[in-house]
């Protein structure tokens, strides 16, 4: 069985190389497709909108509102 700690490293070691190839993409794209980057980047901007709505909007569901019912009753 894996430690703890033998998990994190591997985990900190993955995030690290996904971090370099997303940099490579970047690089690639920025270089080579310059032209069709710029050409979409306003409807990028204007996805990143309800797509970061829809993704980060979720985490106001997780609040323990178990105090406010029980404040409410008494």
């Amino acid at each position: 069985m894996e430690s703890p700690q033998k998990h994190d490293t591997w985990l900190n070691r993955h995030r690290w190389i996904s971090y370099g190839a997303l940099v490579v993409i970047a690089y690639y794209l920025l270089t080579e497709h310059r032209q069709h980057v710029f050409a979409y980047l306003p409807y990028m901007f204007l996805a990143a909108c309800p797509l970061m709505h829809i993704f980060m909007h979720d985490k106001h569901r997780h609040h323990d509102h178990g105090n406010q019912d029980q404040e409410k009753k008494s």
